[in-house]
């Protein structure tokens, strides 16, 4: 989501999330949302798979939010494949061809269109894996020690 999203938007977009995890988990990724990024930006929803390939979805869940989101690129460094997810009615001529495309509610995704590929160098795949490894085992952490909400920010600075 981008910084300038409504809270209509975020609704949705939670909504969507939940679809996009449903999806991955169904084409074998283990997925987190909001992961914290080495580049200090958020990926909606992240997916590493047992082979070690890395996927993030982008949500958009209207056109002012991808008009508003100039970032998207940067996520490319650290997936292998990058895809926009949208609800179904979206115009989605409008999405960069450089993306795969899914549409999203909140029971499942339909890919539209792969992602294209871009393999990640070792070094790279390494840092994002921990990273997510990190923020999993911080989040399920919580669930036994919910006063400890500090620990991701602190570990993934």
């Amino acid at each position: 989501m981008t910084a300038g999203a409504t809270s209509a938007d975020e609704r949705v977009a939670r909504v969507l999330a939940r679809g996009i995890r449903r999806a991955l988990a169904d084409l074998g990724y283990g997925t987190l949302t909001e992961l914290v990024l080495a580049s200090g930006r958020r990926a909606d929803v992240a997916g590493i798979d047992r082979r070690g390939d890395i996927v993030i979805v982008e949500i958009k869940s209207s056109l002012a939010d991808l008009r508003a989101d100039a970032k998207w690129p940067e996520y490319r460094d650290h997936c292998d494949a990058l895809y926009f997810a949208v609800p179904d009615g979206f115009p989605l001529h409008v999405l960069p061809d450089a993306t795969g495309i899914l549409v999203a509610d909140g029971f499942g995704a339909a890919l539209l269109r792969d992602a294209p590929r871009h393999p990640l160098p070792a070094a790279r795949r390494r840092a994002v894996t921990l990273r997510f490894a990190m923020a999993a085992s911080l989040r399920l952490g919580r669930l036994e020690d919910p006063s400890r909400t500090d620990l991701e920010a602190a570990l993934l600075a």
